[in-house]
């Protein structure tokens, strides 16, 4: 579908950005409050020669201008191979490690995504290749980051995948990314936090519908899916802290 300005066609399927467009080989996101960091950010990558993140081109007409990464962005979370979970964590050590002791970290370790779901990276082949949509990015711990990743890519309440590959794959991402023994051990905490902040982060959206990013019975099923999967989550704990060991 084109936006009748130049041939530019709609891209879909996130959560929060909304009017991104693709025009040839670029990619137009309506400028924001977090344009300027996302914009430093991208070049630090490009300065540090990470290849997993789009490039920043500048801003025309009041839209952040970036390249476009060739691939498949999944619409919804589903299991993933270990292959595939693999790539994944690799790909967010080397974007952390593009930006440790950066003056954009700061007195942080890292430079988090804040959001490095299979619904946010790119894939070719079947692997994922590159995270995109860094409009939330800002310092912070990288465990904040892999919990987010665990839950995303590898725990799942409808248990399609079995509760005991769930917990092996959660210590491959712990393994992948060379987690030290007091984060594995803290890991799963990360996790129930992480899901905890989901809930209220989506809450405040829904208490303000009139610039919240959907509609409020789309926030609500997030909610309730936030909760959910952090009653399961903390219901089994034990098998998931057993596989960190």
């Amino acid at each position: 579908m084109t936006d009748g300005s130049g041939g530019a066609v709609a891209l879909t399927g996130g959560r929060m950005a909304s009017e991104v467009l693709r025009r040839d080989d670029t990619v137009l996101r309506p400028a924001s409050d977090s344009s300027q960091f996302m914009a430093s950010l991208l070049k630090l990558f490009d300065q540090q020669n990470f290849m997993g993140a789009p490039k920043y081109l500048g801003q025309v007409d009041g839209k952040d201008v970036l390249t476009y990464i060739e691939g498949e962005v999944p619409a919804k979370f589903q299991p993933w191979s270990d292959e595939q979970v693999r790539a994944a964590v690799r790909l967010l050590r080397e974007m952390h490690d593009a930006t440790r002791g950066s003056d954009l970290a700061g007195r942080f370790d890292v430079i988090c995504h804040h959001d490095p779901g299979p619904n946010n990276a790119v894939f070719q082949n079947g692997i994922p290749i590159a995270f995109i949509d860094f409009d939330q990015a800002a310092p912070g711990s990288r465990l904040e980051d892999v919990a987010y990743m665990a839950w995303t890519w590898s725990i799942s309440s409808k248990q399609v995948m079995a509760l005991q590959v769930q917990a092996a794959q959660v210590r491959l991402i712990a393994d992948t990314y060379g987690l030290k023994d007091a984060e594995r051990h803290a890991l799963l905490d990360c996790v129930l936090e992480r899901q905890s902040r989901n809930v209220r982060f989506w809450a405040e959206l829904l208490a303000q519908p009139e610039t919240a990013p959907a509609a409020p019975d789309v926030l609500a099923a997030r909610i309730a899916w936030s909760r959910w999967e952090h009653r399961f989550v903390y219901a089994h704990r034990e098998v998931f802290d057993r596989a960190l060991a």
